[in-house]
Order: structure tokens, then sequence, then C-alpha cells
């Protein structure tokens, strides 16, 4: 026998499981569904799903063509799936339901047909042979014998183990089973044989061959698709394909898209050469008109199909009052138009006069405690049924608080108003009464109790506070539920903010105090048009003043302007204040600028006034950039005075033909403004060339030759199309100018060639510019030098002497000045090995008459001449003179070499080195010491080191002493 107190936690416990897991009518989570079966012998078993949610568990039964069945041997329940042991096509084939109840309820499943795979042989009887023209389109038609399980079809071509394969011009509908070829070509010819395998039972059956033979060619548009795509009816989940196939010649291009056009979902699949549109896991918003468009080069044709959702709008549990009056609707898409019936507890709804069936709306005035149970709408058409379902639980109870009890406590400022609610469960609805402390309350000019038993409290004094008690009754019982008053002081802003102008950069204060009920704490907020300040996110605002709501802003920028509201909360009241601040600063952008007129050297500007940021713009600056200028320059204008809101403006001293943008930059007492959007590119007009060419100068060149150069005119002075140059030059001295025409805008350098011009002659030279507008300016006439003549003699007394076994130093006497009509400005050293030509010799340039010639190899017999060179060119060679390298110097080193450290000293020893017979003598040693110290004593004051070289004239040991000084 359990005590009380173990009889109290089963009672806690079993209400605690109550709550979280609620009790409730059966649900279909799974329902059986139209299927077809294989009948094999080695499992030979159906297995039909069926199952439910409830609390309690529902049990299950089954019906079949209307009829209860009984479990026996064929049949057995597993949970509430059916098992059918031992199936019979003829006596276990039929409509199936699934029957869930439980103390709430009964609920049937949706009908199921239960059928049985089958497939039977082809008829032997032989096919006609089908003739066709070469180029034309046909239809084999498979005929397939009854069956029953999805069938798969194919066509086998000759009788070959393979089937025939599919593409643009072959197509198998898997809905007939026929074969469409697009454009029949020779090679088409032979027998086709169709060809059925049921994919349940796996059995395949083979058709007699349909022989086809080739009549003459021809072309024609494409016919209508074989196969257009069909109108289904389509639940969600499922998945859905449409064939399209069109004949034609030239083979027809099949494609897809939807008729609204929208585009095709990504999940779609098209294959079988866009034959077949599969639409996987279809949702509602897949339904709608497809099109299938068939189309070559002599026309098009276009099938449409239809995709219908089937849905059903579901239904809601309802937890009613007794008395109350219930409503259900329900819905459901498909064509034809469905008809709705209603079940409750898995029969037909008995109709009396306080239910009310109206297309899928049932109405149940008055609802009393036998309405309970389970209900069920099904929508009927021509292509089956959907069913919904829903619980109906009448409630008859007394008042119950447990969940909504009247606040326990209220806070209200001094002059407010209060809302009591006082909701209890209760069925059916109870009615309400309020009282405070003892005394039952009456509607007053400040008090009211309302419909739904909610006390209303205007005007409150502090009189008003205490407790108040809600009172609720029905037929069943009465409850309570007490609360109380608390009536404190209002709160009041005493100090608001006040609205500010600022200039950009500024720092602003902006109050906020306030008076209070003393026993409550204020929080403040700041709200920056309309959105609250975040202080940790916007490091230009900061709360300050401590027990006050002051608000600064740091930095003012533009986009602080606006509305700022300081709002002040506590647990009874909230109040606000609301200021404006104005920020002041540099104009925006000015807007609309436009190009108009334009001249060689002028254009039209106009342009609107942008934002002035509440300060009046004083001026506009125009500046340019051209694609030869660095940047965006200030330019000169002209003001307009043109009447309207624009702003007008002729902008002066441009360069013609040259490519301009503009901007405006407005300016005002705080700075300046962003600039506009720069205008579109213009180009001034083409204008007579203005500049003339710089730093004419010449001279050099060959014998013969009059060299003239300048500086050439930049793009941006051109001025025009066509721009060129004129050289103009005479004999100093003479009246007649030659002249000739360089049409090259970037020719810096013209040479006239005459054989009869003397050396050095003096010629007055001018260059002058053109365009297609016109001539230009010239130069200021100077005067060039004719070419020199090359030096007449070659150097004399040339000598060379060997330094080393790379190295050979020549000298000369210079020739005399008499020799050349112009200035020697140098030599030329040539040089070159016994046996080589003297045209392959290597050359070095110098000034003074001494020349070094390095990097050649040892023992090696060389030939050196020299000529001299003015700016005519080199004059001719000196006779060759011979001379021969020193041999090498030995190519090993020192080996085993050895060394002592005593004290100071250093004691080397090593090996002596035996120069080769094409090398030369050794004659002393060269040693390098540097002293791994220094490195260490880089951070010592005044460090000293010293780099010991020496020449050694023996092979003997040597002594080397290295001395490093330092000093703190």
């Amino acid at each position: 026998m359990l005590l009380p107190w173990e009889l109290l936690i089963l009672l806690s416990l079993k209400v605690c499981l109550a709550e979280r897991n609620p009790r409730h009518g059966p649900v279909f989570s799974q329902e059986p569904s139209d299927s077809i079966f294989p009948l094999r012998f080695e499992d030979n078993k159906v297995f039909i799903n069926c199952k439910a949610k409830g609390n309690p568990a529902p049990y299950y039964k089954w019906k079949v063509d209307g009829r209860e069945i009984d479990m026996d041997l064929n049949y057995n329940l597993v949970e509430g799936n059916l098992l059918i042991n031992n199936p019979h096509a003829t006596h276990h084939g039929g409509v199936y339901q699934c029957i869930a109840t439980n103390t709430f309820g009964t609920i049937i499943s949706r009908e199921a047909k239960v059928q049985f795979a089958y497939l039977q042989n082809f008829s032997r009887k032989p096919r006609n042979t089908v003739s066709v023209r070469e180029g034309q389109a046909v239809v084999l038609l498979c005929g397939p014998p009854p069956h029953n399980g999805e069938i798969k079809y194919s066509w086998v071509f000759n009788g070959r183990p393979s089937f025939l394969l599919l593409d643009k011009r072959r197509f198998v509908s898997q809905r007939t089973g026929n074969l469409y070829i697009a454009k029949v070509e020779a090679s088409d010819v032979g027998n086709y044989t169709c060809v059925v395998r049921n994919m349940m039972t796996n059995a395949t059956v083979y058709s007699s061959p349909t022989p086809v033979e080739l009549r003459r060619d021809g072309k024609h548009a494409p016919l209508a698709p074989a196969h257009p795509a069909q109108s289904l009816h389509v639940t969600k989940g499922s998945s859905v394909k449409l064939e399209c196939f069109a004949l034609g010649n030239p083979v027809p291009a099949i494609t897809w898209r939807r008729t609204d056009g929208n585009p095709l979902p990504g999940k779609m699949k098209i294959n079988h050469s866009n034959g077949v549109l599969e639409i996987p896991y279809f949702r509602p918003e897949d339904a709608g008109a497809y099109e299938c468009v068939a189309e070559n080069s002599r026309g098009k044709n276009i099938a449409k199909g239809q995709l219908i959702f089937q849905s059903m709008i579901t239904l809601k549990d309802a937890h009613m009052a007794i008395e109350a009056n219930l409503q259900w609707e329900c819905r459901a898409s498909g064509k034809p138009k469905p008809v709705y019936r209603w079940l409750k507890n898995g029969e037909p709804l008995v109709l009396e006069d306080r239910i009310l069936l109206e297309g899928g709306r049932l109405a149940i005035s008055r609802i009393n405690l036998l309405d309970s149970g389970m209900y069920q709408c099904l929508a009927e058409n021509e292509h089956g049924a959907i069913y919904a379902s829903a619980e109906l639980k009448v409630v008859a109870s007394a008042p119950d608080f447990s969940k909504s009890l009247v606040k326990k406590s209220m806070l209200i400022q001094r002059g407010g108003e209060v809302i009591m609610e006082c909701r209890p469960h209760a069925s059916p609805r109870a009615s309400i009464s309020w009282r405070r402390g003892g005394e039952f309350l009456k509607d007053s000019r400040r008090r009211t109790i309302m419909e739904d038993g909610t006390l209303r409290i205007t005007n409150i004094s502090k009189s008003d506070g205490g407790r108040y008690t809600c009172v609720a009754r029905n037929p069943f019982g009465t409850s309570s539920s007490t609360g109380t008053l608390v009536v404190k002081e209002p709160t009041k802003i005493t100090v608001p903010p006040l609205s500010v102008d600022a200039t950009v950069g500024q720092s602003i204060v902006l109050p906020c105090e306030v008076s209070r009920d003393s026993s409550l704490d204020p929080t403040f907020k700041w709200f920056f048009n309309g959105k609250l300040i975040d202080f940790n996110k916007q490091d230009h605002f900061e709360m300050i003043g401590g027990v006050s709501g002051d608000l600064m802003v740091r930095n003012i920028q533009l986009k602080h302007s606006g509305k700022y509201v300081c709002m002040v909360h506590t647990v009874v009241d909230s109040v606000s204040a609301a200021a404006d601040l104005i920020v002041r600063g540099p104009p925006g952008a000015p807007e609309g600028l436009m190009v108009g007129e334009i001249t060689d050297s002028s254009a039209q500007l106009s342009w609107g006034s942008g934002p002035d940021n509440h300060s009046p713009v004083t001026t506009y600056s125009i500046q340019a950039r051209t694609p030869f200028s660095i940047g965006w320059q200030a330019v000169r204008t002209v003001p307009d005075s043109v009447p309207g809101q624009m702003f007008h403006a002729t902008v002066i001293d441009l360069n013609p033909w040259v490519d301009y943008e503009f901007r405006v930059v407005a300016i005002n007492n705080v700075g300046v403004g962003e600039p506009s959007m720069q205008s579109k590119q213009i180009r001034t007009k083409a204008a007579v060339p203005e500049v003339a060419p710089g730093n004419v100068s010449g001279g050099g060149g060959s014998r013969g030759e009059l060299v003239i150069q300048w500086e050439p005119i930049p793009e941006e002075l051109q001025n025009g199309e066509e721009f060129g140059y004129i050289v103009a030059f005479r004999s100093l001295g003479t009246t007649t100018w030659k002249q000739t025409v360089l049409p090259s805008p970037d020719a810096s350098r013209y040479t006239f060639r005459n054989d009869s011009i003397p050396p050095l002659s003096q010629f007055e030279v001018k260059v002058g510019v053109y365009n297609n507008e016109g001539e230009g300016p010239s130069s200021h006439v100077v005067v060039v030098y004719s070419a020199e003549e090359e030096p007449s003699i070659a150097p004399s007394r040339v000598l060379a002497r060997t330094l080393s076994a790379s190295e050979i130093e020549v000298y000369w006497e210079p020739i005399p000045q008499t020799a050349s009509s112009g200035k020697i400005i140098g030599y030329e050293v040539l040089c070159w090995e016994e046996g080589v030509q003297e045209s392959d010799a290597e050359m070095v340039k110098v000034t003074d008459t001494v020349a070094l010639l390095s990097g050649l190899m040892g023992s090696t017999l060389y030939l050196i001449s020299v000529r001299a060179q003015n700016s005519a060119g080199a004059g001719p060679s000196s006779p060759a003179v011979n001379v021969t390298t020193k041999k090498p110097p030995p190519s090993q080193p020192p080996g085993n070499i050895e060394w002592n450290l005593t004290n100071s000293k250093i004691f080397l020893k090593w090996e002596h080195v035996k120069a080769m017979g094409n090398e030369s003598e050794v004659t002393g040693y060269k040693v390098s010491v540097v002293s791994e110290i220094a490195e260490s004593l880089k951070t010592r004051k005044q460090m000293h080191s010293k780099k010991t070289c020496c020449r050694i004239m023996t092979q003997k040991t040597v002594c080397f002493l290295l001395m490093y000084t330092f000093s703190n």
C-alpha cells in the first residue's frame, strides 16, 4: 500500500508527464499508397504501410474494397502496417484503407489501390512493311501486350544484341513504346523489333520485326510534336515527366520553356536529346503550363502541357468550450472542381439542425461534449481523393487562474491610467466581478469593468492604491486572483534639449535633466532620427553628466544633422523631449552639369545647385582636365547673365582641338565642397596653330648634309588635324628661301643632302607650323652650319706596349687641325688577333691620345690601328703595329698552408707554386690579412683596423704583425 507522500509524488509525476505529452486523437504520419507488387516465390509477401501518432497510442483495422479484413493466415498486423502472406493476384488485389482509433476518435486513410505485376507475350502475327521516303519522318508502333507494373521500352535494329541508340533524330516514348525517327536516312533501312521489359518481374518480350524500306528523297517543315506534353495532376514531392518529340527535315531542335516566361527551375532535368522534361520533388511553384518548341530552318511548332498541383488546406485541431460555435473550412485545388464529404470518427457525418455543410465548409453551432471526436474532409474528383483531418475537443471546466493570474504588483504614475486584465480559463466562459479590499466595485466616471472582464481606472490618484481581486464564476465553480496597485509620482523632464546650429568639426552638448519619484531609478536613452544610439558602436556620441542624461556629440559631421530625442524610462512611466540639430558644412556637389556651345577656345557650361548644407554658396569654381594635364586645373571663366534656376558660365582660354572634361566645385563660408560629376568629354573646335617651334638648331651629319633640328609642338598646342612643319633655309647672304613640308606632328629633324655643299657652310634656318585650318607662325631665324668633312690623314707614330697577359697600352701623335675641316672629337682604336680580318676588329673610343686595351688573351699577337673622328665621321686608319701580350700568371694557388700563432705574431708556411710551360715564372707572393677582431670591436670607441698586403720575394716562412688600438 502506498504511503500518502508516495501517492503525492506519483500524482505530481502523472501531471508533469501529461503536460509534456498532451493527449490527442490519432494523426496519420504514414498512409498507404497505390502499389504494384511482383509475385515472387522466394519472397512471397506484400507489405502495405500505415502509421499514426496519438496519445493514447491508436490501434488499427484495415478494409479492402469496403469490407473489414478479418486477420487470418493471409493477413497480419505489424504495428499499424498490413502484411499479406502468399498473396494471390485474384484474391488480394483491390482498394485498401487503414483505420486508426484511440479514445478520442477514429480516422481512415486515403484509398490505396494494390495490384500485381505481369507481362504477357506479343502476338506472333507478322507486321506490315513501312515504306518511307529518304528525309521524311516515320513512326513505328510498338503495340505492347497486356501488362501491369512499370514498363521500359527499347528497340532492336536488324537483330543486333544491343538496343538502338537514341539521339536528336530518334526517340522512344516511354508512354506508348513507339519509335520516332524525325528524318529517315539510307542507313535506317532494316527490321525493327520492339522490346518490352517489366521492371518489377524482370520479364522481357519481343515483338515481330517491322521492316522499313526506302523511297525517294524529300524535305518538309517540322510536323506536330510526336508526343505533346500532357496535362497531369501532381501531388507534392512526387516526380513527373513530360515527353515531347517532333518529326521533320532538317531534324528539329527541341527546347522547353514555361508559358508564363519564368525560367525553368535548376532542379529540372532534360534528357533524351531534350525530348523528356523531368521535374523531381514537385512543389506548388512548379505547377503551370509548359511548352515544347520544335524548330528547324523551315519552321517551328509548339505543344503545351499543364501540370496541376493537387493540394488541400489542412485543418487545425480545435479545443473549444461547451456552447461555442465551430467553423472549419476545407479547400482543395483540382480539375474538375472537387466534391467534398465530411467524416466523423471514420463514418459519414450525420447532419442535424446545428450542423451546416456548404461546399468544403463545416459549421457546428452550440457544440456539446458529444461533438468531440476526429473529423475528416474528403475532396474527390475523377483523378482521386485527398484527405484532411482534425480533432475537436469540447472542454467543460470551472474558472482556473493557474496559468493567467492577475498581475501581482502594478506600478503606475499619479494621473495615469491602469488596465488590470482578468483572463481565467473557464468553459463555458465565466462572469467577472472586481472588488477592492472587501468592497465590490461598480462602474463610475473613472472606473470601468469592460466586457471581457478587464478593469480600467483613469486619472489615478494616491487613494487608488491597494489590493484588487478579480472573481470569476460559471456553472462549474468560482475562483479569484488578487494583485496590488502602487501609485508613484510622475517623471518630468526639467531641462530638455534645445534645438541648436553647429558647424562641421565642432562639439556640442544636448542636456536632458529630470525630476522623479525618489524610489525610482531612471534610464536614459537617446534616439537619432528615430534610431536608438548605440554608444558602444558610434564614436561621435557620448553620454555625460552622471545622474542626468546629457548627450555630447563630438566632431560633428553633416550626417549628424537631424532630430534627437531624449527618452527617460522608469518602471512606472516614460517621458521624452526632442530637439533639432542643424549642421552647417561645406556645400554638396553641384548637379546636372551640362556643356553647351563650344568654340575653338571657349565652352558654355550650366549646372544646378547642390545642397548648401545650411550655409549659402558664395562662389563656384570651374575645373578642367585634359589628357595632357596633371589632374584637375582651375580655368578662367566669364559669368553669363541667363535668368532661371540653373547657373551659367563660359570657360575661356581653352586650347583648340583638345578633349576637355569639366566639373564644378561650390564654395561657402564653411569651406570648399565636393566636386560635381564630371561632364562628358568634349573637343574644342580646330584653329590655325599659334605656337612656333622652339630651340631650332642643327649641324653635324655626313659630308654634303645640312641637318636642322627643333623641339616638336605638343599635341595640345597643334590646334587641329593634319598638323605638320614647314622647314625653310637659305645660304647666308642670299635672299631666296628653300622650303620643304613635313606632314608629321612628331617630326623634330630634317636633313637636306647636296654633295656640292662645302663643309661648315652657314645657312639661315626657320621652322613654321600648319594644320588643316592654315599656316601658323614660324620660329626666329637661326644660323646653322652644314656638315664637316672627315679627317683626311691617319694618326702617326702609333706605339704599343704590353702591360700584362690581358692589357696593352697604346700611344700616338694627334693629327694636326689642318688635316680636318672640323674639330677632332676623338679617336677610334682597332685591335684584332693575327689571322683575323680587320673588319672584325674590336674598337675602343677615346678622346685622348692614349688608350688602355684590356680583357685580352695571354701570349697572343695582336694588330693595332688608330683613326681620328669628327662629327662627319672617321678618317683613315694608321698602319697596323704588332704587339704580343705577356704569358698568363700561374693557374694553381699555393698549397699546404700552415700557420702558428705566438703572442702577437703569426707564422705562415706554404708550398712553392711551379709555373706551367705557357705561364709566367713565379717571382713572389702576395699575402692579404684581415683580422676577425675588427668585427667584434665595431661597438668600441676609436677602433682602427689595418689590412696588411705585402709582396714577398721568397719561398720561405714570413711573419706578419697586426696591431689594433682602441680606447674606452
